[in-house]
Formats: C-alpha cells, structure tokens, sequence
C-alpha cells in the first residue's frame, strides 16, 4: 500500500550513520542540507494522498491502491500514466528532482526480463527479483540506485589492486552474503532501499568473481556508513538561491563495512555475464524518467530567457528570436524522443513494454550531449546582469533600496522586486556551484557520456541504411553477409506489420 510523508519521515530514523561536513547527522530528516529533498520525497508520497493529485499519483490493483511509478509498464497507457505522474510532480514542485524512486525501480525490470541469464547462476536469483518487484508494490520504499565505485585503477583488473576499491563478497554464511567496499549514490543517505550492482569493470575472460554481485540493499543495515558532499542548502539566503536551497539532491559515498546482505535479497553473484547483462539493459526503461526531467529543465531555461528579454522588450528582435528557437528546438527534441519512444514501444524479452530502445537512447544523447550549449544560450539571453545584481538584502536595506528600486524598475510590469527574483532564479541555475552540479550530474548520473553513445549503437536498426545504399548503388547481396534485415526504420516496420499482435502491444 502507498505510504504517507509522514511514515517515510520515520522510516529514515533508523540510527543509520550519515556524516556531513565532517559531523556525524543526529537527525537525517530535519538537518538544513537534507531537509528540503526530504520534506519534497515526503509530499511525493502525500501526493498519492491528496483527493487532487492521488488520481494521477496511483492505481487501483486487486483491490489495493498502489503508485503509479512502480507498476510493471504492460501497456502504452502505462507510460503516458507514468509520464503524467512524474509532470505532476515536477509541477507540483516546482523545479526539477531526480533521485525520488520512479527512475531507479526501473532498473529492477531489465533484471526481470533477464530472468533467463539469472536461473542459469541459481534458480533462487529469478525468483529473488520478482519478489523485489512485488514488495516495491506493496511497501512502496524510497527505492535509490547505488552503481558508480571510487574508480581505482581502471587499467586493472578488480583483484589486481586494493580489493576493497570495487565491492565485492567477502564471505558465505547462512543467512547470506558478506560485502565490502563502496558506492556513490544520489540522495541514499535519505532512501530506504538501494539496488546495488557493480559498475563497468575489466572481468578479462574471467566466467567468475567475487565483483560481479547485485543485491538489494536495506540502508538502514548495520555497517553502512553515508559520508555525503556538501549540501547547497543552507549555504545562501533562499532569497538569491531559489533552486539551491530547495532541489539540491545530495550525494553520497556509501560504505559498505562488512554488510550482510540476506539471501533474498540477492539478485546475482559472482558469475560475470549477469553482471554484464545487467550493466547493458540497465537504463531499457530508467532512461525514460531520466530524460523526462530533462524536458522540464529546458522549460526552466525557455521561461528564464523568455522573461528576460521580454521585459526589455528584446524578444521583438530577430536575432533574439532565432536564440529562443534554438531552445525551443532542443526542448521539443527531447519532447520527441519521449513521445515517439512510447509510441513505437517494443515488447521486451520478459513480457513488458519498453520504451524504443533506439528512440530513448538516442533521446538521452540529445538532452545530456547539448544541454551545456542550451544553457550558454539561455545565459546569453538573461544578460550580464545575471553576475552582477546584487544580493536580496540590498534591495531591502533602507539606504540602498531606494536606488536599487530605480535602477531595477523597467516599468509597472517589471518592477525591481520581481526583476531581482528572475535574475536570482536565472543565475542560480545558469552560473552558480549548483548549477556547474547539475551539469556534470546530467553528463554521468546515468552513465558517461561515452557509454550514453554506446547504447545508441547497440540499439539503433543499422541494416536499414545498409539496405538503402546496397539497393541505391545496385551493390550485390553479397556486401550485407548474413544479416537479418529489415527494410526502412525497423520500429516503424514492426509497428505496421499487419501479422503484428496488436493486443499484445496495446
């Protein structure tokens, strides 16, 4: 059943280890730096409370009102309910957050559709994440993803170098299984349940190691220890930092000292090719949220500009214009890729519904690879002023305010009260820490960007270009090998394909 705020809120005083600015936390939920994403993760869950949001939030199964983030995607309307559900909450908010849960849990469902790979290491692995699966249903956790080891060596093997740098299984008992080692991750200092896999790592010809292990992670266990960055709350006033204050998701290095982890909760261990199967199907449906918040950032940026340089009148000029289109275009791309990868959906080896493969990640390309030009744009069309306005408590003070009034006011529309807020707003997601954060977060928060190009070419249908030249420059049907092919855009052939099974798709 959905829980409420207020259960989530005592959830995480479990005595868990959390240490920030070089203090140990006495109180996850109320500290200044933790605050503001934990009071926006606790609204999450009222949300799916309140008589109006808790239509958009939920579904009703066998009787049982669940969230809608954590159903099993089987149809298209699944994930437009989704992609409602998450739009809602963006709104709702007032700014973008990632970290919340709806994006992780979909990680879970590329292990679902690997249940084949999981029973060849041990029959109880498949039956492990379907019962996950269900009990994120039916508990509804605040469930993280932890994926990105300290980096160590990379030239090395896993064994080669200190063996606690990746982690790994230390020992077998009864109850379960031992770890030890390290991860970055999002927002885990104030979740519930981590899923916790190995990130990309050099396995040589090795069929086994102690590295390749995935499990899900009470984070609230005995030897776990959150030593988090510097939260960019609390830091400045509100007034200046309207984003900072309020969306910072805090990450953090999770250490694993000695964990146990139960045996069912373990989803794979120890033979690689789970490992690597997981590592290349990891983001088939977690993208998709991923790259939704994207498109709320570019509307971000849209009406930053747009405010901007209407009320100095500048939106009347063609070359502003063509500025504010080239967002327009960049935000519409990623409205695309959403919009088509769910129309053109394929069915998964597991049975579910996932977003094209090759429309999604190539989605994702687009919205990570150009937002650093986006926002230069958007910083071009804010102006200067964004780096030199002075601060909230100038245009306060009795002895400047007066000036900061006259010099502020463009006219009754835009007096100096709402301008300074704009360009408070502006620079904080522009040109302050948090927004140099958020940039490189966006770049790696699902991967490097090299590995973002990699999934665009294991996904994208290359036999229908081949197909076109070989046919264009009368080239034999020797050139193409023994390929299966599929003339045209193979999405859109599978989809029109009248021996198709539509139900099954629909």
């Amino acid at each position: 059943m959905i829980r409420t705020g207020a259960q989530y809120l005592e959830s995480i005083r479990d005595g868990r280890e959390v240490y920030i600015n070089g203090e140990r936390v006495k109180d996850v939920p109320s500290h200044p730096m933790f605050k503001p994403l934990v009071d926006i993760r606790a609204r999450i869950y009222d949300m799916q409370w309140d008589a109006k949001t808790r239509d958009v939030m939920t579904f009703t199964q066998d009787g049982e009102v669940n969230g809608i983030g954590n159903k099993l995607p089987i149809t298209q309307q699944d994930w437009w309910d989704k992609r409602r559900a998450t739009d809602c909450v963006l709104q709702d908010v007032g700014g973008v957050v990632t970290r919340v849960g709806d994006e992780a849990v979909g990680e879970m469902w590329s292990l679902f559709d690997g249940q084949d790979v999981l029973n060849e290491v041990d029959p109880r692995f498949s039956e492990n994440i379907r019962n996950h699966i269900d009990k994120v249903l039916h508990t509804d956790p605040f469930h993280v993803s932890a994926n990105t080891d300290p980096k160590g060596d990379r030239s090395k093997p896993p064994q080669e170098q200190d063996p606690d740098m990746l982690l790994h299984v230390v020992k077998e008992t009864d109850a379960g299984i031992v770890v030890r080692g390290a991860k970055f991750e999002t927002a885990a200092a104030y979740a519930n349940q981590a899923f916790t896999k190995p990130t990309i790592a050099n396995w040589g010809d090795s069929a086994y190691s102690d590295y390749a292990v995935g499990f899900i992670c009470d984070l609230g266990s005995p030897g776990i220890k959150f030593i988090c960055r510097t939260g960019f709350a609390g830091q400045k006033p509100i007034e200046d930092y309207p984003v900072s204050n309020r969306f910072d998701e805090v990450d953090a290095l999770v250490i694993f000292d000695d964990v146990l982890i139960p045996w069912e909760n373990v989803l794979f261990y120890r033979h690689t090719r789970a490992a690597m199967f997981i590592r290349a199907t990891l983001h088939r449906y977690s993208a998709f949220a991923f790259v939704q918040r994207n498109l709320m950032f570019a509307d971000m940026l849209i009406g930053a500009a747009l405010f901007n340089v209407r009320q100095t009148g500048l939106d009347r000029q063609q070359a502003v214009q063509e500025k504010l289109s080239q967002l327009a275009v960049y935000r519409e791309g990623i409205n695309a890729h959403l919009t088509a990868a769910v129309t053109l959906a394929e069915r998964s080896p597991g049975g579910l519904l996932m977003p094209n493969q090759s429309l999604l990640y190539a989605g994702r390309v687009l919205a990570c690879s150009q937002l650093h030009e986006m926002m230069h744009i958007a910083r071009e069309l804010c102006g200067g002023q964004i780096c030199v306005t002075p601060d909230a408590a100038a245009f306060a003070h009795p002895d400047t305010k007066p000036w900061l009034d006259k010099f502020y006011t463009v006219n009754e529309d835009w007096v100096a009260d709402d301008r300074r807020k704009l360009l408070a707003f502006a620079r904080d997601i522009l040109n302050s820490d948090h927004a140099g954060h958020r940039l490189t977060f966006q770049l790696f928060a699902q991967s490097p960007p090299f590995a973002h190009l990699a999934a665009v070419y294991r996904n994208f249908d290359w036999d229908g270009p081949l197909e076109l030249v070989k046919k264009s420059a009368g080239l034999s049907d020797r050139v193409l090998g023994t390929a299966t092919r599929t003339a045209g855009d193979s999405a859109i052939s599978r989809w029109f394909d009248p021996s198709m099974n539509r139900a099954a798709a629909e």
